[in-house]
């Protein structure tokens, strides 16, 4: 009898062996983590766009929202040009308005000494003084204005006549000459740095022809 049991006692060992290692097997191969373990998002969940998990009324409400932003930027950009073209248009209004300042600046004290010798001869009535007196303002006027401004006048009376410098008024024919002259100048001609800004107006001697002996 101690031998049947015995027998019995093995056979059930061995039964729980056999039931047990097919088990374990079965989970190694199958390489399924158990119930209890936490699972690893991949690295295709882990990249995945956040936009798509918003719905589409919050996907048109993040596209509205950035809409309103590019818009609001783009009329503050839009007044910033505005003003700066308005900036701009009047800077240079200025520019033109007070170019001549310094100029002006400079004639200024030419008008008082006009008015100093205005009134000198009202009461002394001394046409000499008065001449004398006009005469200096002037030279120191074209003085002034050729050393600051660059504006020389020249003289053409004894010149060969020159199209780009004088304007013939008059002309007369005369003998003893091969080219045409200026006799008179009527109006002064006037450089400005080297450029003729004024023609002179002038009158002209032109060559004579010459009847051939007989």
């Amino acid at each position: 009898m101690s031998k049947h049991s015995h027998g019995n006692s093995a056979g059930s060992g061995a039964a729980q062996d056999v039931r047990k290692d097919p088990g374990d097997s079965g989970q190694a191969e199958s390489g399924e983590a158990a119930p209890n373990e936490a699972k690893v998002p991949g690295p295709e969940e882990a990249a995945a766009p956040k936009s798509e998990a918003l719905s589409p009324e919050e996907k048109c409400a993040e596209l509205e929202a950035k809409l309103a932003e590019l818009n609001d930027l783009y009329l503050r950009k839009a007044a910033d040009f505005e003003n700066f073209r308005k900036r701009t248009v009047r800077e240079r209004q200025e520019i033109v308005d007070f170019s001549n300042q310094n100029l002006l600046l400079d004639l200024l004290p030419v008008i008082d000494d006009f008015e100093r010798a205005i009134k000198s001869a009202a009461n002394s009535r001394d046409f000499a003084s008065f001449y004398e007196g006009i005469t200096m303002i002037e030279k120191r006027l074209s003085t002034d204005l050729e050393n600051k401004w660059g504006l020389k006048r020249f003289d053409s009376e004894g010149q060969v006549f020159d199209p780009n410098r004088h304007e013939a008024l008059q002309m007369e024919k005369a003998a003893g000459i091969s080219e045409a002259l200026v006799k008179e100048d009527f109006v002064k001609g006037y450089l400005l740095k080297d450029r003729v800004i004024r023609f002179a107006k002038v009158k002209v001697l032109m060559p004579k022809n010459e009847e051939p002996e007989k």
